[in-house]
């Protein structure tokens, strides 16, 4: 077994980016190396940019035919999840913005997949008002959900899932509620504990490296907060006719302590707390950045984004292949080791939906101490 002392590192000509020597890590230093030619090659095998497909037959679970989403899931039996929400994003930009970046950049994925034989599924987005951290309350444009809702919403997602045979559900985040999120994961597992593979996917995060500014041609100037230059360039790349950039302001936030103690939104500078471990600290976002932006969104220019969306679509297509290569279609991690029930209790429950003996994940008995309908 490596000692952590022995690890061994991927280097970079950034001294503040380097990479684990293992297959995610490999992954990302690729396209970290790519030129651009390669990069914009990798975008044509996901066919970047597309239309919307949320209206498009066949592209997700709810414009489907049922016979075709079985047909799919008995080959791949992942669902990615998309998560946005409804939120000011400047007066250049629509406040579904989160929504349609999450979506398009899962619809190549199904894209990519579906050419290699292996079309993994997607859900409808179910949250299309998410939840919000307390800075963004009153901003005009911006939809607030509370917590519970955002957290009930969830769980009760990927319990239906799951009761269709979609026992890998994928989380793909495109907004500042995370921890909403990775509290209904949790919260998922200890009220019902059943067999699967459940993550979620802070996506920007995911990547973070290729939101760093270097001094390549193709590199973001500022680092990524909100509504600013890194968004606005995804936004460009992916559904541009949604960006008027004719109108678009700057606006920089106001911070009442010295810097260095909250980091941006992808973590670049490693600093003791991620942005959402704390309030009071700075203005609100009505106050300070009224304008629905933090950052420099005039610096937008999509051939800014082909880097990180190349790097985020290679990353989740690894993460697929990972997961079926450990669990084919049909199959869940070993009942007993991640739960507190027994396989044969599950067994009916873990056949196909509706085959001879199954049973319903809504006849499941309760087990232990956390409940709640």
């Amino acid at each position: 077994m490596e000692k952590p002392k022995d690890k061994k590192w991927l280097l970079t000509d950034n001294p503040a980016i380097i990479f684990e020597d293992n297959e995610v890590g490999r992954l990302k230093k690729k396209i970290w190396d790519a030129s651009e030619e390669e990069i914009d090659a990798i975008l044509k095998e996901y066919e970047i940019p597309s239309p919307s497909e949320l209206g498009k037959p066949g592209c997700y679970i709810q414009n489907t035919p049922r016979v075709k989403v079985i047909e799919k899931r008995k080959k791949n039996d992942i669902v990615l999840v998309p998560i946005g929400c409804t939120e000011n994003h400047g007066i250049h930009a629509n406040s579904g913005l989160d929504t349609f970046m999450v979506t398009q950049i899962l619809e190549a994925v199904r894209r990519y997949t579906a050419k290699k034989g292996r079309e993994v599924s997607l859900a409808f987005p179910p949250l299309n008002y998410g939840g919000h951290p307390y800075h963004h309350l009153g901003m005009p444009g911006t939809i607030v959900m509370p917590k519970e809702v955002v957290e009930e919403t969830i769980i009760y997602t990927m319990l239906g899932l799951w009761n269709d045979g979609f026992r890998k559900i994928i989380l793909v985040n495109n907004h500042g509620h995370l921890w909403m999120l990775e509290s209904a994961i949790q919260e998922f597992m200890k009220r019902f504990q059943l067999p699967g593979i459940f993550r979620v996917i802070d996506w920007h995060r995911a990547v973070r490296e290729f939101f760093y500014p270097t001094n390549r041609p193709d590199s973001l100037e500022t680092h990524f907060v909100h509504a600013d230059e890194a968004e606005t360039s995804v936004a460009l790349l992916l559904f541009p006719e949604m960006v008027d950039m004719s109108v678009v302001q700057d606006a920089e936030g106001e911070s009442f302590l010295p810097d260095g103690h909250f980091d941006k939104s992808v973590d670049p500078f490693h600093r003791p707390s991620r942005w959402s471990e704390g309030e009071g600290h700075m203005a609100i976002e009505r106050a300070a950045t009224p304008q629905g932006v933090v950052g420099k969104p005039s610096l937008a220019d999509s051939r800014k984004a082909k880097r990180p969306i190349a790097a985020i679509l290679t990353y989740l297509t690894l993460v697929i292949d990972q997961i079926l290569e450990a669990f084919p279609p049909g199959t869940v991690p070993p009942v007993e080791k991640v739960t507190l029930r027994t396989e044969k209790e599950m067994e009916p429950f873990l056949k196909e939906p509706l085959s001879p003996g199954w049973k319903s994940v809504y006849e499941l008995p309760m087990i232990g101490v956390f409940h709640k309908l």
